[in-house]
């Protein structure tokens, strides 16, 4: 592998270091060892020199490798990173516009949404408490999709990242679909994909508002409500 070593002589001084040099979102991170990053990459079946996209303004190349190490560091297990690779195969393509987004004042951040079985294999939330904590699967992969921005592409508040707040989604926002709600097709179909795959989707995202609509009596009433949060 391509990457540079370092040896520490506690658990402690390697999260200072990584504290120290911004490679962190300032959360402990598990310290990516060789055979933690090749367990990543074995359980994907890829190389450590493949590229797995190309960031169109500036033009770096991102490898498995890289995207490796910091799906170690976030804490995914390796049947997760699967995931993190198309997540970020899918921030490179030209439509998303990666740079846009990473260096924005309007702070917009990467949302990763997961359809499709392989999100229940992994044991995914798609249901209560979605977007909240608690779940290793939604936290693990969406705070790996945002190192790879901070450490690989160089996305620092208060350096590239120009974004006036910032919100919490910038730590991780990801979850899956829920397949056994509502009546529509899934995620995966809308977008023209054959019903037994499994897809990822990111968005450049703001963080979410609720909307509480109290003594409401019909369905007028609580669409009214929710339109007008929407303005």
């Amino acid at each position: 592998m391509a990457s540079h070593r370092h040896q520490f002589a506690s658990w402690e001084q390697s999260q200072e270091y990584y504290v120290e040099t911004n490679l962190t979102d300032g959360l402990p991170i598990v310290p990516p060892s060789e055979d933690r990053v090749c367990a990543m990459l074995e359980f994907a079946g890829l190389p450590p020199d493949q590229v797995i996209g190309v960031e169109a303004i500036r033009q770096k190349h991102i490898t498995a490798e890289k995207v490796a190490i910091n799906a170690v560091m976030a804490g995914c297990r390796p049947e997760y990173f699967p995931v993190v690779v198309s997540a970020v195969a899918a921030c490179c393509e030209r439509s998303f516009n990666l740079h846009a987004s990473s260096t924005s004042t309007n702070g917009v951040t990467v949302l990763v949404l997961v359809s499709g079985g392989y999100a229940q294999e992994i044991g995914m939330n798609s249901s209560t408490g979605v977007m909240g904590p608690s779940n290793r699967a939604n936290a693990t992969i969406g705070r790996a999709v945002n190192l790879v921005k901070t450490n690989f592409y160089g996305s620092v508040p208060q350096e590239m990242d120009n974004s006036t707040f910032g919100h919490p989604g910038k730590y991780s926002f990801c979850f899956a679909e829920n397949l056994d709600a509502g009546n529509w097709p899934s995620l995966t179909v809308d977008k023209g994909f054959d019903g037994s795959s499994s897809t990822v989707t990111v968005v450049a995202a703001y963080s979410h508002l609720q909307v509480s609509v109290y003594g409401g009596k019909d369905p007028g009433s609580f669409l009214a409500g929710t339109a007008h949060a929407m303005i």
